[in-house]
């Protein structure tokens, strides 16, 4: 069994110099006369100085402004912080920025797809479809600050559909149309929008899914709604009429015209994003042009090492952030490579073949994708060339230290397993991966440049080798310009800023390391305290799940409020119908016995048929514990945001 913290991977004695992180750091060298002598210094700096380092973000990557910013950093206070004060741009010019260079026939977008034939799209016909989208949105009546909608897969058509309303100044906003009718309506009749688009319906490994019904209802919750378009994707011949739409995509593209930025302030809205909407309705969380400009420049280009020449793969849908952030790999010149379908089908291999085929250079996955791929014994390393391969990135959930031990073992010995958290509320990772910095199992390489992340302990005091709660003492631009209708404030304060005044709590656990990496071990509302020994459900899931005959688990601790040990019940999926679960459930209570911790033996384990998951596939902990602790079903989740809504009648207690 792979331990926490053994070493698997590190960087070759001239990553400096070969790297873009490297590079980075010798320019600031240059350019600003601070000497960085390695990863933990540059990061040391950045949270140090703020203003000089994003002020060198901006310069590093060439950001172009149509008025620029009297200071970076104007204030610093959370929440309320102020960034480049006066600067005007647009976070589209710099995704199409390659449309009239040496670079304009090269591919920007390649995508594959079970639904239809494959496309690429240049830099050229990207920014054209673009420069035609944003044309028929103007002529449906589009201007800055509308709203526009997409019911849309993960296509090309989706970003240019994105790319056509920044260009505008207009505000997108999406769901994949895997998406049930309630959770759509949930989320986007907050923003209120004038124009939605929509596909006919999908493919999905074999299975075909219509949604004409879907759109129609979708289409009546929404009384602002002004125009539909309709993309036809599952049926090409699909006309406006079979869905109710307005026109189809082709017509809204039909009529040629310039490519034009409309610039605006560093904090005009962009997007705006959800949050999961399990247990209420979802935040719908704004973010700003500047903002997310900056930070995926800087995660991607520096953290990532993506640039002109690389091609950056994330399997994901239109509904969780990591759509968005694969977008921005075309902000770093890179060729972004979409993926529409099961990844699944016809096997576990589809992904891995995908990455060999289209010589991809940053593949990111789930972690629950990377253990099922070692639960089958792939070994796609063996099987393909995987060349151009340089780093596998992980995110959703916690990667076991199992998990990083497969990919060096079964995929390649030679790249960076990019391990990274972070969240939609600002749409990027506050730990991750950079190329200059060794890969130790179950760890995250880093703090991410410019996130002052620490582990407070519940005084509010920074801890280092000892878990606690991941907290930013400093903002990020890309923390969100607010929640969309929370005019006052009031609920984005309450969402991240009551526990600790002036300092931003996410609301997972993490242990910072003396050398600077990070373990992350789940949310911290849904932590097993036994006897005052305090645990991540992630360190408990990565080693039940390890144990021979479990396929799944979900793990809750009930306190007991005269402060006893409380009741610990763990919930298992066998891995198949000839396990014994009486023998299972020895197996994983002597397994977390003598591995875990005694304290942390299930008080109760109980067989279920399937594990309650969100769309973006986390264990949804907390509503089953309501469940147990006796609230009626209909209240403890939104099924419409449940990737499994059935699942959960299995957690109802007995009457």
């Amino acid at each position: 069994m792979t331990e926490f913290g053994e070493l698997l991977w590190e960087p070759a004695p001239d990553a400096r110099g070969t790297t873009r992180m490297g590079r980075f750091l010798d320019w600031v060298h240059a350019s600003r006369g601070v000497h960085l002598e390695d990863y933990e210094a540059a990061w040391r700096w950045s949270v140090a100085d703020p203003d000089a380092f994003w002020w060198s973000i901006w310069e590093f990557f060439g950001v172009h402004a149509h008025a620029y910013p009297t200071g970076a950093l104007a204030d610093a206070r959370m929440p309320g912080a102020v960034w480049f004060p006066s600067a005007e741009l647009n976070y589209a010019e710099h995704a199409l920025r390659h449309r009239d260079d040496a670079r304009a026939g090269e591919p920007a977008v390649v995508a594959r797809s079970q639904t239809r034939e494959d496309v690429t799209l240049t830099h050229a016909q990207l920014a054209d479809a673009v420069a035609r989208c944003a044309a028929g949105l103007r002529r449906l009546g589009v201007e800055r600050g509308d709203r526009v909608v997409g019911y849309l897969p993960n296509v090309p058509e989706t970003v240019v559909a994105l790319l056509a309303c920044a260009s505008i100044g207009a505000i997108w906003s999406s769901c994949a149309p895997e998406f049930g009718v309630r959770s759509v309506v949930d989320r986007v009749r907050q923003i209120d929008p004038k124009v939605l688009m929509v596909v006919d319906g999908y493919r999905y490994g074999r299975r075909e899914v219509a949604r004409h019904d879907e759109v129609r209802e979708i289409r009546a919750a929404l009384p602002g709604l002004e125009a539909t378009v309709v993309l036809p994707y599952l049926d090409p011949s699909a006309s406006a009429d079979d869905v109710d739409a307005t026109l189809t995509w082709d017509e809204l593209l039909a009529e040629a015209a310039e490519l034009t930025f409309a610039p605006v302030p560093f904090d005009h809205p962009l997007y705006v994003l959800y949050s999961s909407g399990t247990t209420g309705l979802p935040k719908a969380i704004v973010h700003g042009h500047g903002g997310i400009l900056l930070e995926h420049a800087k995660i991607l280009g520096l953290h990532h090492d993506l640039g002109e020449g690389d091609r950056f793969c994330w399997f994901t849908t239109t509904g969780w952030m990591m759509w968005n952030y694969l977008v921005s790999g075309l902000v770093v010149g890179a060729t972004i490579v979409l993926f529409d379908g099961d990844p699944g089908h016809p096997d576990l291999g589809t992904l891995w073949r995908l990455a060999d085929e289209l010589d991809v250079t940053v593949l990111g996955v789930s972690a629950p994708f990377l253990m099922a791929c070692r639960a089958e014994g792939l070994r796609p390393g063996e099987q393909l060339g995987l060349t151009a391969l340089r780093s596998v990135g992980s995110t959703g959930a916690p990667l076991p230290p199992e998990g990083f031990a497969w990919v060096y073992e079964a995929v390649a010995d030679d790249l960076i397993v990019g391990s990274a958290s972070g969240g939609t509320d600002v749409c990027s990772a506050f730990a991750g991966p950079t190329p200059l910095k060794p890969v130790h199992a179950g760890e995250l390489q880093c703090r991410a440049l410019g996130a002052a992340v620490e582990a407070y302990d519940e005084q509010g005091r920074s801890v280092v080798g000892e878990r606690g709660e991941l907290v930013l003492t400093a903002p990020l631009p890309s923390m969100p310009v607010g929640f969309w209708g929370d005019e006052d404030g009031s609920r984005y304060r309450a969402a991240y800023f009551e526990d600790f005044p002036g300092v931003w709590r996410h609301g997972d656990w993490i242990e910072v390391t003396d050398r600077g990496s990070c373990i992350i071990t789940g949310r911290s509302d849904a932590t097993l305290n036994r006897g005052g020994v305090r645990m991540g459900t992630a360190e408990f899931y990565a080693l039940v799940e390890d144990v021979r005959g479990v396929a799944d688990s979900l793990v809750v601790h009930l306190e007991d409020e005269r402060g006893g040990p409380g009741h610990l019940v763990l919930f298992i999926v066998p891995d198949g119908d000839e396990e014994d679960p009486a023998a299972l459930t020895e197996a994983v209570r002597g397994t977390v016995r003598s591995e875990l911790s005694p304290r942390h033996v299930p008080d109760e384990v109980r067989v279920v048929p399937d594990v309650p998951r969100t769309i973006s596939g986390k264990k949804m902990e907390i509503p089953v514990k309501r469940l147990l602790l006796g609230d009626p079903l209909d209240e403890v989740a939104n099924p419409g945001a449940m990737a499994n809504p059935d699942s959960l009648r299995a957690y109802v207690p007995d009457p």
